[in-house]
């Protein structure tokens, strides 16, 4: 799920003395951001997207009609993390003109993100974030044996006033395979204009016992009121597998 963003650019005012602070959201990209949502302050973080996977003998879709990630800031400096995403899969043989159709809710996660440091100079704003996929509360088509588990650093380093780059580093357990996952992600973003962000990522996973998989996207963010954001990407993997990621989505935060 979800992302390095380009955050808002800067503080406004919004009922009299009144402040916003900057919208940053964990979508579109791959590269979750550095930031906790604001102390009370509840964020939705919503969109769809389509993914093909073409092999030799298969070709591979999924339809994302439902990918929302709530993020609540119970502490200062701390969120917690509920997502949950309605999917539908398609899978069809290359020797046949059948398809094997699911759908349904993918397994529930449950997570956190907390903050550690601050950017100061050559050092870069920190988070800390980790989750745990709930197996039983997923379709039948998506239920794993086993309780998926991730974690991640997230850093972020501010190039200019109108640039930035955000990168990740983790592992994840999922899918019933007791090897490991590690996952790396890095995002360059560019405020085009106040509202308009630009950004570029590459981001992978390295498993222990298989090759590993790496992958690119791009894609644009328009904030048309500094708590709504509306964002597109459009991706694909440099090694064998996915031959295109679409998706588009919104974000918003209600306010304290």
């Amino acid at each position: 799920m979800v992302i390095f963003l380009l955050a808002a650019p800067s503080l406004s005012v919004a009922q009299e003395n009144e402040t916003v602070e900057d919208l940053v959201t964990d979508r579109p990209d791959a590269t979750e951001s550095s930031r906790a949502v604001p102390l009370h302050s509840l964020q939705v973080e919503t969109g769809i997207f389509y993914e093909s996977f073409k092999e030799t003998e298969s070709h591979f879709e999924t339809i994302g009609y439902n990918t929302t990630l709530l993020r609540y800031g119970l502490f200062k400096n701390f969120e917690l993390r509920v997502g949950w995403n309605l999917e539908e899969t398609r899978t069809t043989f290359t020797n046949s003109q059948l398809a094997d159709v699911a759908s349904g809710f993918s397994p529930l996660l449950l997570g956190m993100k907390v903050e550690l440091l601050e950017e100061n100079g050559w050092m870069p704003e920190i988070a800390l974030l980790g989750h745990i996929q709930m197996p039983f509360l997923a379709a039948t088509a998506f239920r794993p044996e086993n309780t998926g588990v991730d974690f991640r650093f997230s850093a972020a380093h501010t190039l200019s006033e109108a640039s930035s780059i955000g990168y990740n580093l983790g592992a994840q357990w999922g899918n019933d395979s007791p090897e490991a996952a590690y996952v790396y992600t890095l995002a360059y973003g560019y405020s085009l204009t106040d509202n308009i962000g630009l950004y570029a990522e590459v981001y992978g996973d390295l498993l222990e016992n298989s090759k590993a998989n790496h992958f690119c996207d791009a894609g644009i963010t328009y904030l048309i009121k500094k708590n709504i954001q509306l964002d597109a990407t459009i991706g694909r993997s440099f090694t064998e597998g996915q031959d295109l990621l679409v998706s588009a989505g919104v974000s918003f935060r209600i306010p304290k």
